[in-house]
């Protein structure tokens, strides 16, 4: 089913988490750091660069190798919400038609460039936000934020949001697997069943929300999730930061590919 196989593929990001690489060993507060100032930077460049964006590529590959995370995974990953960015991107050809450039006779305006600039972005923001999610866990980076005093509230609030989706994704499979074995074949998949199984999806995950939240408070639950471990700064977590972090100020400020090109003509 692919509801199934959605909840299979959430699981999945988590597990990679825990695999032992370099880059999982890193402090999650570095990494969390060290990815937002490459999401900064990345979304900083101007809406007509290109090239300069192509040397950003360099952190996430170095997180995909070294972490060993799958590449068609990530793919997927990515393919599943670039329709979203494709229609937000497809405007701007329509609406910027300055020439920029001739190309074997044709003209290409500033719309096709910026457009280009934006698939390049989102590639590069949502593939290193997934990544993080993969090679630090969805807990160590609220551990990191909780670390980096990030309000409680906020902390707590993001955890729980996490831990919730598989509850409803489980109760989600159920009911659907219910519906298949009472209605086999195509039987009961028109909209008003399906506006029916939201409903009761919402009611039954509402119940057993509540009954979670009652078990959590038996067992101490005060607001605060204690952190599984204690990180300390090592030298290898300074040095990683200080070297991306260095590395991405430079590639801001300087279109590294168009320095290369010249220095090999």
């Amino acid at each position: 089913m692919d509801i199934s196989r959605a909840f299979y593929n959430l699981g999945y990001l988590d597990r990679l988490s825990y695999r032992d690489t370099p880059v999982h060993r890193i402090d999650p507060r570095v990494k969390i750091v060290t990815t937002l100032v490459f999401l900064i930077t990345v979304v900083s460049m101007p809406e007509y660069e290109i090239s300069g964006l192509m040397p950003f590529f360099l952190y996430p590959v170095f997180l995909l190798s070294v972490g060993e995370i799958p590449p068609g995974f990530l793919l997927k990953k990515l393919l599943l919400v670039s329709p979203f960015v494709l229609m937000v991107a497809l405007f701007n050809p329509l609406f910027d038609k300055t020439p920029m450039l001739e190309l074997g006779g044709f003209t290409i305006t500033g719309g096709w460039i910026s457009f280009f600039s934006i698939i390049i972005k989102f590639v590069l923001t949502i593939g290193t936000a997934l990544l993080l999610v993969a090679t630090t866990s969805f807990n160590g980076i609220c551990e990191g934020l909780s670390a980096l005093r990030l309000p409680r509230v906020f902390v707590v609030q993001l955890m729980l949001l996490y831990r919730y989706i598989f509850v409803l994704t489980e109760e989600a499979i159920r009911m659907v697997r219910a519906r298949d074995c009472r209605a086999p074949g195509k039987r009961g998949r028109d909209v008003r069943v399906f506006v029916h199984l939201v409903g009761v999806l919402l009611v039954r995950t509402y119940g057993r929300a509540e009954r979670v939240y009652a078990s959590m408070l038996s067992r101490g639950f005060r607001g605060e999730i204690p952190a599984k471990r204690v990180h300390r700064l090592k030298a290898r977590d300074m040095l990683f930061f200080f070297l991306w972090t260095g590395l991405f100020i430079l590639m801001r400020r300087y279109n590294l590919a168009l320095i290369l090109g010249e220095l090999l003509r």
